[in-house]
């Protein structure tokens, strides 16, 4: 015979499942950043109420006027859900006792001595004990180490006296937002979910399923959070691979794009990565760290994830080289030489700056005493060393500059015009693989 505790537990478990299947659940989204905005907008585009959480006023602000800063969520979509009341932005944590679901989606950015600050994951969880009561869904989402679920968030939930998989159901589902992605999104990409307990894996595969296409329920959190660090370290090490190769053919005169085209006309058993003048972005190359930083608590040392880590941390260093080669073809000397940089965002077509390389090359650049400028369509200031630079056009300043880097390979550039105004370019991305000229340089 069941016990009245068990009855009121089992009970509470099926009114949240119940809300969840009527999607009457009140969805919270702590950190309203590239990964939970998305998120937060699918779980209201599929009849949630959904309210987000985030501690930059700014931010909330402007999301409840209808301006969106993501830019994989466009402003109309955003102002249809307010106008639905279907989504809210708030700086005021104590919603948190209202809502069914929290999903935590803060930044996890590395220290200078490369380990995990967890601090942004550790406040958030802060924030939802302090009105954490029966009957809730908790999700971390925030990229991080393997443990980190069980570990960190775990011990401060149930410091309230409910029980995991009983009384609240905690789970791990690594994001996997690749912004600017025209065909992949927070809707169609399949989501992993784990949770502490099989009923927490339970609960949170039924409430992604509501709003997603695809979920992918795994044995534990560990499990889930293992998934990304393998996704991203899998990424990280192969392009490492393919730089070094970059410059090994560099030394030997051999051009690397055309040796690993003709490689991927092989049917099976290869990828293609390609090289570039460095990682950027929030995962590749900062993901493998947690990774590296958890196995040596382990006893193990994470050797091949150290010497990509080396390897792309290089390429900015020989871009520079290499633009300076350029120019003392052309008998000029990078000191007092005018560098125009073509793209500072940390990859094609999107306006994220965060981690890219062509910001290290800039500093590099004036470093040597080049006079740096730049054009990005996506990026209209960038802020390097407490001073501002603005994004220049491109054309006028191919014309101007002594030499042209392309350091990000936007669709926007008018290449051919480009071109034929530059006197040098270094082309670090393949840009110009169709075009043939002396004036360029490649990678």
């Amino acid at each position: 015979m069941a016990t009245a505790v068990q009855v009121v537990n089992e009970t509470a478990q099926q009114i949240l499942q119940v809300k969840i299947r009527n999607r009457t659940a009140r969805v919270g989204v702590i950190g309203l950043g590239y990964v939970g905005l998305p998120l937060a907008v699918e779980f209201a585009k599929a009849g949630f109420s959904v309210t987000g959480i985030d501690v930059q006023r700014e931010k909330v602000e402007r999301l409840n006027r209808g301006d969106s800063y993501i830019q994989d969520v466009p402003a109309a979509a955003l102002d249809q859900l307010l106008d639905d009341n279907r989504f809210c932005a708030t700086t005021d944590f104590s919603v948190i006792a209202d809502l069914d679901t929290i999903n935590i989606a803060v930044p996890t950015p590395l220290r200078k001595t490369k380990d995990p600050d967890m601090s942004y994951v550790v406040s958030a969880c802060e924030e939802v004990a302090k009105h954490f009561c029966a009957g809730k869904l908790v999700i971390l989402e925030s990229t991080t180490y393997p443990g980190t679920t069980d570990e960190l968030i775990l011990p401060r939930l149930e410091q309230t006296g409910l029980r995991v998989g009983e009384d609240f159901f905690l789970c791990f589902s690594p994001e996997r937002i690749d912004p600017g992605n025209p065909k992949y999104h927070t809707g169609n990409i399949p989501k992993v979910v784990g949770g502490i307990t099989r009923a927490c894996t339970e609960m949170g595969s039924l409430f992604y399923s509501q709003a997603l296409e695809e979920v992918v329920p795994v044995s534990s959190t560990r499990v889930a959070e293992m998934v990304k660090l393998l996704e991203n370290t899998f990424r990280m090490i192969n392009i490492g691979l393919v730089n070094e190769l970059a410059l090994m053919c560099d030394r030997m005169g051999i051009n690397i794009w055309e040796v690993i085209d003709a490689a991927a006309t092989k049917p099976f058993g290869f990828m293609p990565f390609y090289p570039g003048p460095g990682l950027g972005g929030h995962c590749i190359p900062i993901d493998p760290f947690y990774l590296s930083w958890k196995s040596k608590q382990a006893g193990i040392e994470a050797r091949f994830i150290e010497l990509a880590g080396y390897i792309n941390g290089q390429m900015p260093q020989f871009v520079v080289d290499k633009v300076q080669s350029a120019l003392n073809e052309a008998w000029k000397p990078l000191k007092g030489s005018h560098i125009h940089v073509l793209g500072v965002a940390y990859k094609r077509d999107i306006g994220d700056v965060r981690e890219s390389p062509a910001l290290d090359i800039i500093l590099l650049l004036e470093r040597r005493g080049a006079r740096v400028t730049y054009s990005d369509p996506y990026v209209s200031r960038i802020q390097l060393d407490k001073r501002g630079l603005k994004s220049s056009d491109s054309l006028a300043m191919a014309a101007e500059a002594d030499c042209v880097l392309v350091a990000t390979d936007h669709t926007q550039f008018d290449y051919p015009g480009i071109l034929k105004r530059a006197r040098v370019i270094v082309d670090a991305r393949n840009a110009f693989k169709n075009h043939r000229s002396d004036k360029i340089v490649r990678l």
